[in-house]
């Protein structure tokens, strides 16, 4: 008789205590309790660690939760997997072109082929028809833990060689090793048990490549159609040449160069092609200083949005203009005004929680040459107070406004604004961990903040890891519906940042408890920062934007 384990399900609010055959899958029991799940079981969270469903029980006594697409750490299970697929159906349709999984733009992954210059539209509905044979083939996702010489062997034979280079410079004895159908490869998170998990998906053509189609997280079995963000894709295509000059495009090569002495070269490069893209920004507004008021600038949390300010006003004085910063968080209403959202909690990131009618005033008083009091927000009390802040524009004084909504046309409803030059700034990394695994944009931020908001506000990785979700949240809805609005777009991203932010963070985020529900997020940044090599930051300059975060800017002390 096989020896039994007792584990606790949790079921919506309930807890189910079950007896299971030691070594029964947790797809298995996943398959069992699939009725009272909206959406596909796809992974799990066993006694508070991730699981694939083929992993076997057999402990006792431990707490089982399962985890579907409306989960991040479900999404993430998702796109690993729809990629490989992807990765598989175009390695057999075009064998002599590589693809590489890069950034997203909306609901979707752009990837392209090198070694292609085009993809015609027949070929790429052939990609996606060979992955819904997949689909329907249920083909399994295969894992093996090898020792990482032998999985550097494999991928040299596989011609993969910038897995061959990644794997070569960590100091992991065991590496995970994916196979589907005659392909393997590596990820460096979880994978669903097959292919027939994958059925809602959508390739089409986009500038050069194809965008991978990902479902909604909001209604996993509807793929979105493609919205066009042509000055995002033109952007990140302008970090790509960054990358091109330093020679760079995955973590292997920079860690390569780290090890060799060349990191300082890197560093100082980097920050000059930021000190050069902002004082072309500087220019393009000097050219339109006779029309141009106010330059409004916006984007989403830890993007670098006061060092960016700071130093487009130092570029705007070399062009013998005089900016003068408002901070939009001055123009909150009273806190018994704001809005209440659907929790019955002030909702501080809505645009209605600003006083727009004050702040348009005030700004056509200035453009009319009057002189106005900026209000100071007391967050504490949460009213705003006088402090005597007076402001006149004189002659070449230019306005930057700095604040979440500055791309919102509703902030600047009743001024022209053909007088405001509008700028999204957000950390867009183009440098991929290898060809197949990218490196959100999301989780550079998340890092940039955990070390910013222990080293000035001391809150702890658990309190920003918990605060995340909120705050991307708000991003969604008020920021990055906007983004196109703006006139430029300035990539905060620095190739060498997580090398300098990973000495700060892995302390925080090891100190994260194993019963803490922050505690899986942790873990998987932790091992995200192992694939990058340590650099020191005492050559990084007073003025880079990486600054702001690990401290030493030398804008805290002579804000311009």
């Amino acid at each position: 008789m096989s020896k039994l384990v007792k584990i606790t399900i949790s079921v919506g609010e309930e807890q189910k205590k079950i007896s299971y055959p030691v070594g029964t899958t947790l797809e298995t029991v996943a398959k069992e309790h699939q009725t009272h799940w909206k959406n596909r079981i796809l992974g799990a969270v066993l006694d508070n660690r991730l699981m694939e469903l083929r992993h076997e029980l057999q402990k006792d006594d431990s707490q089982l939760k399962f985890i579907s697409y409306e989960q991040k750490d479900g999404r993430l299970f998702y796109l690993r997997s729809l990629s490989f697929m992807l990765i598989h159906a175009a390695k057999a349709l075009f064998p002599h072109a590589e693809l590489h999984v890069e950034y997203s733009l909306g609901n979707g992954i752009y990837c392209y082929f090198s070694g292609l210059t085009d993809i015609r539209s027949d070929e790429v509905e052939e990609i996606e028809k060979k992955m819904r044979r997949m689909v329907k083939s249920n083909l399994p996702f295969i894992r093996q833990e090898v020792p990482t010489k032998e999985a550097v062997e494999l991928f040299k034979k596989q011609g993969m060689d910038d897995k061959v280079l990644l794997l070569s410079l960590r100091r992991q004895k065991m590496t995970s090793v994916y196979s589907l159908g005659d392909l393997q490869d590596y990820f460096y998170g979880y994978l669903v048990p097959s292919t027939d998990y994958l059925e809602h998906f959508h390739i089409t053509s986009y500038r050069g490549g194809i965008m991978l189609m990902l479902p909604s997280s909001h209604n996993p079995t509807t793929v979105p159609a493609l919205k066009d963000s042509p000055k995002l894709f033109n952007v990140i295509r302008e970090n790509n040449s960054w990358l091109d000059i330093l020679k760079l495009d995955t973590c292997g090569k920079l860690n390569r160069n780290i090890q060799q002495g060349f990191g300082k070269s890197i560093m100082l490069i980097a920050e000059a092609l930021h000190e050069k893209k902002l004082a072309s920004i500087a220019d393009e507004i000097l050219r339109r200083k006779e029309v141009l008021k106010v330059i409004s600038i916006a984007g989403p949390s830890s993007s670098g949005k006061t060092t960016s300010a700071n130093r487009l006003a130092v570029q705007l004085r070399v062009n013998g203009m005089y900016p003068r910063v408002i901070s939009l968080d001055n123009y909150f209403k009273d806190r018994e005004e704001t809005p209440l959202d659907k929790n019955g909690e002030h909702d501080f990131e809505t645009i209605d929680a600003i006083r727009i009618d004050l702040f348009n005033q005030h700004l056509n008083a200035l453009f009319d040459g009057q002189e106005i009091e900026i209000p100071h927000y007391n967050f504490k009390s949460g009213k705003p107070e006088k402090r005597g802040n007076k402001l006149k524009l004189e002659h070449n004084t230019i306005l930057i406004i700095e604040g979440i909504h500055g791309l919102n046309p509703k902030l600047y409803r009743d001024v022209p604004m053909r007088k405001v030059f509008k700028m999204y700034v957000s950390a867009l990394s183009a440098l991929n961990i290898d060809y197949h695994n990218r490196i959100p944009t999301t989780d550079c931020r998340m890092i940039r903040r955990l070390v910013r908001d222990n080293k000035y506000r001391a809150h702890s990785a658990s309190e920003t890891i918990g605060r995340w979700p909120s705050v991307r949240r708000g991003e969604d809805r008020y920021i990055f519906p906007y983004q196109e609005n703006a006139d430029v777009m300035f990539n905060s991203g620095l190739v060498y940042e997580l090398s300098v932010l990973k000495k700060h963070a892995l302390p925080l985020l090891e100190a994260v408890q194993k019963d803490d529900d922050a505690y899986i997020e942790a873990k998987r940044l932790i091992k995200f920062l192992s694939f990058f090599e340590d650099f020191t930051e005492e050559a990084i300059p007073p003025n880079s934007i990486l600054r702001e975060f690990v401290g030493g800017s030398i804008f805290r002390d002579y804000p311009c």
